[in-house]
């Protein structure tokens, strides 16, 4: 059985250590991910390169290879113990709904933009003159050519649909284990439909550890507000519509034994499951 938590106290630093870890090596694991699959469908030497000419093809392997990642890595061992937050904005909305700790948010955060700067620069070693090409530039994500204005929109559009898909998937309890398939399917199309406008972040920890690395800080504030902003409004609409007692946890894919350092209510009582058609 899941352990409940009655009320938020405050917990410290050292109670949830583990947790920290696997979020930093969560999302440190999706940069490398992100930059390898970007030198494969990029990187004029690539064997990927040079066979797939179509740009909408490129995006969609892209797409693919990362929506994959970021299921694989929500259904795994870790990742159910952790939650696969592996996002700022996504734990800053579960600070909203009142589902983590704000020491343990504090902590989250600062383990995923230390995890994603750590993760983009041991594949930047590896694989040298590669990631760096321009081709590659260490996966940036930037306003595209539709200017700063459409990337701010686009992000925030995303980010609202990424959080209201979470939030109506994981808390329906017909299917909720498919609430990582659903994030990856996005993840996939966002890259392959969205990415030319903003980049497709909806990360600022992913965001930052790219300009840093790049040297190419281009409307990096979009990207510390939009996605935060986006997540935050849809999880403000759901509080709205449903309560905050229908939020069951802040783990994207909850394992249905061990213990949990949310405020969760995964297997306590509720009215009645969240209708979502």
């Amino acid at each position: 059985m899941c352990h409940i938590q009655q009320g938020m106290n405050v917990r410290t630093a050292s109670a949830h250590w583990p947790e920290y870890l696997i979020e930093a090596g969560a999302i440190g694991t999706f940069m490398v991910s992100a930059a390898a699959f970007d030198a494969l469908f990029y990187y004029p030497a690539s064997f990927a390169a040079t066979a797939v000419h179509s740009e909408l093809a490129r995006r969609g392997a892209m797409g693919l290879a990362m929506g994959l990642t970021a299921m694989a890595i929500i259904y795994s061992r870790l990742g159910q113990r952790s939650g696969a937050h592996m996002n700022p904005a996504v734990t800053l909305a579960f600070v909203r709904l009142g589902k983590i700790a704000r020491l343990d948010a504090l902590a989250y955060i600062a383990a995923q933009f230390v995890g994603a700067g750590l993760g983009l620069a041991m594949v930047a070693r590896a694989l040298p003159g590669i990631v760096s090409d321009p081709t590659v530039n260490y996966v940036t994500t930037v306003p595209g050519s539709a200017g700063t204005t459409v990337a701010f929109a686009a992000e925030l559009i995303i980010s609202f649909v990424l959080m209201s898909c979470i939030l109506y998937i994981s808390n329906d309890r017909r299917y909720s284990a498919y609430t990582g398939l659903c994030a990856g399917v996005l993840v996939w199309l966002y890259i392959a439909v969205e990415a030319p406008l903003s980049g497709m972040s909806m990360n600022p920890a992913r965001t930052l550890a790219s300009a840093l690395l790049a040297r190419d800080f281009q409307g990096l504030w979009i990207y510390f507000v939009a996605p935060p902003l986006g997540m935050l409004a849809s999880s403000e609409l759901f509080v709205r519509r449903h309560g905050v007692h229908r939020v069951r946890c802040a783990k994207l894919h909850h394992p249905r034994r061990g213990p949990c350092h949310f405020a969760c209510a995964m297997h306590a009582p509720q009215p009645s499951d969240i209708e979502i058609l």
